[in-house]
Parts: C-alpha cells; sequence; structure tokens
C-alpha cells in the first residue's frame, strides 16, 4: 500500500496557502484528509482529463487512466486502496476517540447512476449517494442534506446549507464533514485554568480562558525562528496534536507566525514535528481553550488549484458516474469542528494516584498566548486530519 500521508499533507499545504490569502486575522481550521476522501470519491465517477485533474490536485500524481480505478479490485486502484485501508484505522481508534468522517452525494433526480460506481463508492468509503430534487424543491434539498449532516456530527453541525446557499439548478452537491472529540493522554485540571490575556497581535489583547499543566512532553525548537514545537498526546497516543508556536517577538508582532508559514514545507513539517527532533522534558504548558468551526466552499480553490473540468459543463467528463453528458459538480462543501477543553474534548472517568517526583531545575515554559498553528496527526501512518491557525481564541 503506497503512503498517501505525503500526498495529503502536500494537499494541506497547498490548501492552507489558499484559504489564508485573505485572512490574516482570521481563525482557520479544515481537514485536509477528509477533503483527500471527498475528492477520491468524485474521481471514482471521473474520467480522462477530470480525473486526472482530480489527481494532480489531491494525490498529486497521474496514475493509470482512472477508468481502470473503476474496478475495486484492479491495481489501478492504488490509492482507494491506501485510503480505504487509513479510514479503517481511523475507525478504530478506540474508546477514547471520536471520529466521523462522512462523505454523500446529492444528485438531481432523473440522472441515471452507473451500478460500477454506486457499488464502488459504497464499498471503499461507505458513502451512499441520495437523489434530490434540486430544480423543483431546492428548499427540501436543503433541508434532506442540512439534516442528513446534522445526523453524522452527532448535532454538533447544523444548517450547513444557509437557505439560499444551494442553487436551484444544481446537479451534483458533494457534503464532506468531519467531526472528532477526544481525550488528551494528561487532562488539564479544571481548577488551574485561569483567565490570561492573548495577544491577538501587537495592539490588541482579549481575556481567554488559558488552561494548565505542568508536566513530561515533547518539546522541539526550530532554531532559525525562534519557534518552539510542542506535541500534546490524545489517549493511548494514536493521536497527537502538534502546536507550531513562533517565537514571542519582543514588540509584540505576530510576524514569527508569517515567518513558519512562508517556509513551510512538507520536508519542514516533518522535520519540525519529528520524534528525532524533539527531546522529552518537563513542560509548563499554557493553552487557551478554543472551538473552531470551519465552513468551506471549496469550488474557487480548487479550480486556482487546477481542478477545473469538472465544474464547468463543456468539459466536466463524470461518465463513470452517469451516463448523461451534461453532469457536472455544482458546490464541494466541507465543514470542520474541533472543541479543545481541559479534557481533551471527551469527559472520561478515572482517577490516578498522583506521584510527586522531583522536577528538575530546569523546566521549559510553553505560552501559547499568541497566534499559533496546530494540526492533528494519526501517529501509525502520520497522516495530517486536521490543519488549522488560532489567531483568536
Amino acid at each position: 500500500m503506497g503512503s498517501i500521508s505525503r500526498p495529503i499533507t502536500e494537499f494541506c499545504l497547498d490548501l492552507y496557502n489558499k484559504l489564508n490569502r485573505n485572512a490574516e486575522d482570521t481563525n482557520i481550521v479544515f481537514s485536509p484528509t477528509s477533503i483527500s476522501v471527498a475528492l477520491a470519491l468524485v474521481h471514482l465517477g471521473a474520467k480522462n482529463n477530470t480525473a486526472a485533474q482530480i489527481e494532480k490536485v489531491s494525490i498529486n500524481e497521474t496514475c493509470q487512466d482512472a477508468s481502470t480505478l473503476l474496478s475495486c479490485n484492479k491495481n489501478g486502484d492504488l490509492n482507494h486502496k491506501a485510503f480505504q485501508a487509513l479510514l479503517l484505522q481511523l475507525q478504530n481508534l478506540g474508546e477514547s476517540y471520536v471520529l466521523t468522517l462522512a462523505n454523500n452525494l446529492f444528485i438531481q433526480q432523473g440522472f441515471e447512476l452507473q451500478q460500477q460506481f454506486l457499488t464502488c463508492t459504497k464499498e471503499l468509503y461507505g458513502a451512499m449517494l441520495q437523489t434530490v430534487n434540486f430544480h423543483g424543491a431546492v428548499e427540501a434539498a436543503r433541508v434532506k442534506i442540512n439534516t442528513w449532516v446534522e445526523s453524522e456530527t452527532q448535532g454538533k453541525i447544523k444548517e450547513l446549507f444557509a437557505p439560499g446557499a444551494i442553487d436551484e439548478r444544481a446537479l451534483l452537491v458533494l457534503v464532506n464533514v468531519i467531526y472528532f472529540k477526544a481525550s488528551w493522554e494528561h487532562k488539564f485540571e479544571e481548577q488551574k485554568t485561569v483567565q490570561r490575556d492573548f495577544k491577538l497581535n501587537q495592539n490588541e489583547k482579549k481575556p481567554v480562558q488559558m488552561m494548565y499543566q505542568k508536566g513530561t512532553f515533547k518539546l522541539g525548537y526550530i532554531e532559525e525562528m525562534g519557534a518552539q514545537v510542542l506535541e500534546l498526546p490524545y489517549a493511548q497516543k494514536s493521536l497527537s496534536m502538534i502546536i507550531l508556536l513562533p517565537g514571542d517577538m519582543a514588540d509584540g508582532s505576530t510576524s514569527g507566525l508569517e515567518q513558519i508559514e512562508r517556509t513551510m514545507t512538507y520536508e519542514n513539517l516533518m522535520l519540525w514535528a519529528s520524534s528525532e527532533n524533539m527531546f522529552e522534558t518537563t513542560v509548563e504548558v499554557y493553552l487557551p481553550r478554543f472551538k473552531l468551526e470551519g465552513t468551506f466552499n471549496l469550488n474557487e480553490v480548487l479550480q486556482e488549484l487546477g481542478m477545473t473540468d469538472i465544474f464547468l459543463e463543456s468539459k466536466a467528463d463524470l461518465s463513470a458516474m452517469s451516463f448523461a453528458k451534461s453532469l457536472v459538480l455544482s458546490n464541494v462543501v466541507h465543514k470542520t469542528y474541533v472543541e479543545v477543553n481541559e479534557e481533551g474534548t471527551v469527559a472520561a472517568a478515572g482517577t490516578g494516584a498522583v506521584i510527586v517526583r522531583r522536577s528538575l531545575p530546569l523546566t521549559e515554559v510553553f505560552m501559547a498566548d499568541h497566534p499559533f498553528l496546530f494540526f492533528i496527526k494519526h501517529n501509525p501512518t502520520n497522516t495530517i486530519l486536521f490543519f488549522g491557525k488560532l489567531c483568536s481564541p
């Protein structure tokens, strides 16, 4: 099985750079894994240039002719098999995790679908295609999609599509949601959470609920920019949150964040967060409680990255999905919900004896009281599940 963590990470950085262009002081959160899976799902229905463009954007390579991918078992579908294997691992993270990744294609009724496509999407991605009537009952279609999303995310994501957000000319809407909850390997004690100032930029600050704990964590430095890298593992260490914290500029500016963003390549990211470059030490961790929701209509961004044909009636080739010549992708919508609090993100009972050990005089301080980048990765495969920027908790 070819590793798909690299293409997912490269896609993640491409996407982040596009989403971040006009978002200087804005929080960002999205799931590159979730979006990659959604595009792989559409790829099963695409042929020729339309398929090649999806591969180039999300998998960064052009594999065999996409038509071979449609046989769920042939060798041509290595990437689909790799995605399927990854999804299987993510579905079995254990009791301490809730990770729901759901995709659905909502298609205008009247389009006859290829049986092979329906079989593959269900077998490989567990996706159930649903027909709706965008043309005659767009409001009912919107409600149906929103209801599906709400049930898939345990009520956390409501009203994915606001009234009027879906065009009654829509033919095919791809909806991709991911919901994540987990508890920390080492929880923060709630009574240690206090109000502190978070510096939004040079001139502004806002009070936040700042969590605190002192413990043994992996910490690294990016020497050339005076940034710290901290790994906060979730239960059983299956996943970790990595925080890239720019050096606190003496003048309070946040240009350290831009410096990290500018030099953030796949190689650098792997280097910064690799165990070899981090050391276990006693760290005093200050981290704000935060809740982020990111909703993106990805049409424009995907077109900028090179996926143009699928949105154009004159060029889209979705003939592996439907016999109809006029089928185009109308909307790709992605929503992410991430919440970080003392528990991690789910309450779990259990008390343990507290062993006090003398700590060495050297204690590192990790003070996340200014904008930082973070990502949550699946440790066994090194796959980035979530990526975000917190500017204002």
